[in-house]
């Protein structure tokens, strides 16, 4: 290969390079150019070309999370790095599934991606433990406490380096509610029914209550068996039951910002292509999600209460759990029993320092909920 062959071959491979810096490239070697060097103004344009960093989200664009980073997180960081850094954002699974997210951002199939820990439960074991606890923070409480633990738990970011990606931004959902088919005065009224959840976790907390877990595919069979009182009711975050319209079979909803879902949202990038990052677009990034954080906790709570009035006005009787009712919750769950059974699963497989990790992550929840 000649000379200047090979060097546009490298161009084209180089990333960030902009449709226009390809088409000067193939038109210069289709014009018998290829051993000259190129033009001055095509080389500026390669150089000023903002390096294009694609992300993967499984999740249409559309809810709090995902218009909160397209609205807020990718545009700061666009505005940080001054224009250097650009997202080239991918929605509903174009790329990945949610269940394929993970190995998508390890692979550099994409350059970012959401990850969901349920979803990787092989992969990142210890991060299974954030659904563990039945109460928990909200809003900017919520990040706080992610944000802490992966600060003083070095196990939880060595798990994701394992698997080539870094953390850059916490993302978390809803609170969970409880949509019925029948009148729900409180949450004894579980014990004896038959209620649909999709975590493991909140199958042992629904046994421990009384009720009978049901697993079953999340879609239209839900409320078909709904609304043949196959089931009582599902223990979902609040939205995903509205976007299903549980709400028409089951229009009975309790609920609370304290009542725990621990649903985490990576957004996540590989580590071979953080490592081609120069140190003033990582601290770009850095900033841009120190100021979006700023700005999440307001969002998530405005857009909680935005959602328990669409409830209401799709016609749900829709009521706040007291304090003293989601403590009660907690008791029924005997939560810590559950963490104990599923840490002692855990080292049978080899997962090491699974009680170290349980100790200090209860710890850490301890004095956010206080």
């Amino acid at each position: 290969m000649r000379k200047g062959e090979a060097r546009i071959n490298q161009c084209l491979k180089g990333p960030g390079a902009s449709g226009i810096s390809r088409r000067l490239l193939l038109l210069a070697s289709t014009a018998g150019v290829a051993g000259s060097v190129l033009p001055a103004a095509a080389t500026q344009a390669i150089a000023n070309s903002p390096r294009i960093l694609r992300y993967s989200d499984h999740e249409p664009l559309g809810g709090m999370r995902t218009r909160f980073l397209k609205d807020v997180v990718f545009p700061a960081i666009e505005k940080e790095s001054n224009g250097r850094l650009k997202i080239e954002d991918h929605w509903d699974g174009e790329i990945a599934a949610a269940y394929d997210a993970l190995g998508a951002v390890t692979q550099g199939v994409t350059d970012l991606g959401a990850v969901v820990p349920e979803y990787t439960a092989k992969e990142l074991p210890l991060h299974q433990i954030f659904k563990s606890f039945p109460t928990g923070p909200t809003a900017s409480a919520q990040v706080n406490f992610f944000r802490r633990v992966y600060a003083q738990i070095p196990a939880f970011t060595y798990e994701l380096d394992k698997n080539n990606i870094r953390p850059l931004f916490f993302g978390t959902g809803y609170p969970v509610a409880f949509f019925s088919t029948t009148s729900l005065a409180d949450l004894d009224g579980l014990r004896g029914g038959n209620w649909r959840s999709a975590s493991f976790w909140h199958h042992d907390f629904l046994r421990n209550a009384g009720a009978t877990p049901v697993t079953m595919h999340w879609g239209p069979e839900v409320v078909q068996a709904l609304r043949a009182k196959t089931l009582d009711g599902l223990m979902v975050n609040v939205d995903s039951g509205y976007m299903l319209k549980a709400h028409e079979t089951a229009p009975n909803v309790l609920v609370s910002k304290d009542l725990w879902l621990g649903h985490l949202y990576l957004l996540t990038i590989n580590k071979d292509v953080w490592a081609t990052l120069t140190q003033r677009d990582k601290n770009a990034i850095a900033r841009a999600t120190e100021k979006s954080y700023r700005a999440l906790g307001a969002v998530m709570d405005k857009s909680f209460e935005t959602q328990l009035d669409d409830l209401r006005k799709a016609g749900a009787s829709v009521r706040t759990l007291t304090a003293e009712e989601v403590q009660h919750w907690a008791d029924l769950t005997r939560y810590t029993d559950v963490q104990a059974i599923w840490a002692q699963d855990q080292k049978s497989k080899g997962v090491e320092g699974i009680d170290a990790v349980v100790t200090k992550v209860r710890s850490i929840m301890d004095e956010f909920v206080r």
